[in-house]
């Protein structure tokens, strides 16, 4: 399986995951540390992907989403951003939405 075909396939199995740098129990920078603790306070379980483990996938991701940091939050498949996006999500209430509606959808 090529890097896109396993991004699409993480994607597709998971409603809300997050490319990160370390893990949401260890985060291996500030920035994944704040998304974490963004997506933690909407309640809902989310997969994630420590990025450090695996540099082909690392590289490959920014190619795929045309976006060059991390950490990265995809919601139904789709990049939500990085850190910045997703703590003006948080502070305006449209990432709790977001997160709860993909987790329900996906449960439906």
């Amino acid at each position: 399986m090529d890097i896109n075909e396993t991004i699409k396939s993480q994607l597709e199995e998971n409603p809300v995951i997050l490319y990160m740098k370390g893990t949401p129990q260890a985060p291996q920078c500030g920035f994944s540390a704040k998304t974490v603790q963004a997506l933690m306070a909407c309640g809902e379980r989310f997969a994630f992907v420590n990025i450090l483990d695996n540099q082909e996938l690392r590289e490959g991701l920014k190619v795929y989403s045309s976006w060059p940091t991390y950490p990265q939050l995809y919601i139904n498949g789709e990049l939500v951003g990085g850190c910045d996006i997703v703590l003006e999500m948080s502070e305006n209430g449209e990432l709790a939405q977001a997160v709860k509606d993909a987790v329900k959808q996906a449960e439906a």
